[in-house]
């Protein structure tokens, strides 16, 4: 009768000690789950930076094109194209509104 009790507790020792590893994993669930739903959620600070400077370069891009087609229509204006006279003031305005977003580039 002794061995058979001490079997017993032997038995349900594992068994115990397995579903003491399952609740803990069970329990912990939603915080690792959390955790990696922060970490999934938000950004870096070098893919802010990236981000930052991918927009910036996209600005830069957009202001060089303006001013190259300003230049042509204000060309075409000075020939005597009203229409392009309109198009050199809305392109006008389109740089003048996108040119205090972009930084002055380094002095020398």
């Amino acid at each position: 009768m002794r061995a058979r009790s001490m079997f017993f507790l032997v038995g349900a020792s594992l068994l115990t000690t397995g579903c003491i590893g399952t609740i803990v994993d069970v329990a912990t669930l939603p915080v690792r789950a959390a955790g990696k739903a922060v970490d999934l959620a938000t950004t870096s600070q070098s893919e802010a930076d990236e981000k930052r400077g991918r927009e910036l370069r996209a600005r830069e891009e957009r202001l060089g094109k303006l001013q190259r087609a300003y230049t042509k229509q204000r060309e075409d204006c000075g020939d005597g194209d009203s229409g392009a006279c309109d198009k050199a003031r809305r392109t006008y305005a389109e740089i003048q509104a996108i040119l205090p977003t972009v930084p002055a580039p380094p002095e020398d």
